[in-house]
Parts: structure tokens; sequence; C-alpha cells
């Protein structure tokens, strides 16, 4: 009886991670998301705007979103010029 619920409780477990495996995917760096809703949810991110989004997710179940993995290019180093 203790293997059959063993078994049971990992056989429950394993829809879960096979749900948050098909959301894990590589963001390209661009500000803004499609993210698309259906039997698999997925984020496209390779917008520069909201509006440039909005085409995209018209007749779809999606919406635009911010991309939280989003960096920034980070300034580029000022060099010090000597006289």
């Amino acid at each position: 009886m203790r293997l059959h619920s063993v078994i049971l409780a990992a056989g429950l477990g394993l829809p879960v991670a096979w749900s948050s495996a098909a959301v894990a995917q590589p963001y390209d760096n661009y500000p803004v998301c499609l993210r698309v809703y259906g039997p698999v949810r997925f984020d496209e991110c390779r917008y520069v705007s909201i509006d440039q989004c909005r085409p995209s997710a018209t007749g779809i179940a999606g919406q635009c979103i911010t991309n939280p993995w989003y960096q920034p290019p980070s300034a580029p180093a000022r060099r010090h010029r000597g006289h």
C-alpha cells in the first residue's frame, strides 16, 4: 500500500513538472513580449514597444506585456581623455 502511494504521488507531480518546462524558454532581449494563451502558453519577446506588439495580438488569445527578463544595454564606458 505504501509503494502505491509513492507511485501515485510521483505521478501527480509529473504533469506539474511538464507544464513548468513548457513555459520555460530563452527570451530575446526586447522590452516587450507577446504572451499567447492556449493549450501551451508561451511568450514571444521580440518587440520594442507595446504599440509594435498590438497588431500581433489582435484576433488571438494573447496580450502584450513588458518583458520581465529584459536587460537594458549598459551605457558605454566613458574614456578619460588626457591632455
